[in-house]
């Protein structure tokens, strides 16, 4: 989870800084959404499974599994919002910039499932890829020479493709929020199907609570980009100088303070 963090950030850090930006703000900004999406994650989890936090509180609370990751980054995502709105900095580029480091965050996340076997693999199959998870560290209840989906190496493989789909868009004139847009519209249509091959149990209309989430940041990310598909477009010229910090001009090498636009920028 910590090189999952890491390595999103970074790439995160270094989008903002290639567009004229601080990248120290939003390492700063990252690590606070990082918290908040750890602790909003473990509380959607409780949510899901409320019976066994009335049974074992304590347990369900420090268990070091039960994270939820649409949890975790609904919680992030509102941190992020609010902590970018208090410093000056553009949601918009903030999520764009994150949208291209969450995917290989959650890919190496998923990796760590994985080789942990910390419950997140799928149902029964026979295919040739199937895993017998026997050494799984919440146990691994099923009869020898039974395998399961490696549904986390489905989830990691499509996540890598996704990051690495943003990472070739990032140089394209979009308008402000568009990759975070498209990140959202993916990754959900992503774990809807790989919810199908789940253990995790129904929440609705024969649909999990995952993929529920799922359907409702798709359609966020997809009305958003139906209704700003003819905005103004964002490229590397659209640049909104880090808060607390004075950087060089490029075009006359005057120094612009916190909070002011750079003349021209849009």
């Amino acid at each position: 989870m910590a090189t999952g963090f890491y390595v999103a950030t970074s790439i995160a850090a270094r989008e903002y800084a290639r567009r004229g930006n601080e990248p120290d703000d939003m390492w700063g900004l990252l690590v606070w959404a990082f918290v908040a999406g750890l602790l909003s994650s473990k509380l959607l989890s409780v949510a899901a499974d409320w019976r066994a936090f009335l049974n074992d509180p304590v347990a369900a609370l420090v268990s070091g599994s039960g994270f939820v990751w649409f949890g975790g980054l609904l919680g992030g995502v509102i941190v992020a919002y609010l902590l970018a709105q208090r410093r000056g900095m553009s949601f918009g580029l903030v999520g764009d910039c994150a949208a291209l480091g969450i995917p290989f965050g959650h890919a190496i996340g998923r990796l760590g499932c994985h080789v942990a076997g910390d419950g997140d693999w799928g149902t029964v199959t026979e295919l040739p890829w199937g895993v017998a998870y026997t050494n799984a560290f919440i146990g691994w209840n099923y009869a020898d020479g039974v395998r399961v989906h490696p549904t986390p190496i489905y989830e990691l493989l499509a996540y890598t493709a996704i990051g690495f789909f943003l990472l070739s868009l990032r140089k394209k004139e979009l308008a402000t929020g568009t990759l975070l847009a498209i990140y959202l519209v993916l990754s959900s249509v992503a774990r809807f199907l790989v919810e199908f091959v789940r253990i995790n149990p129904e929440a609705a209309f024969g649909l999990t609570q995952a993929q529920l989430i799922a359907v409702g940041l798709a359609v966020v990310g997809g009305a958003w980009l139906l209704t700003h598909r003819s905005s103004t477009v964002a490229g590397p010229g659209d640049r909104v100088p880090s808060q607390g910090r004075k950087r060089r001009d490029r075009s006359g090498g005057t120094t612009v303070g916190r909070g002011s636009a750079k003349a021209g920028a849009k």
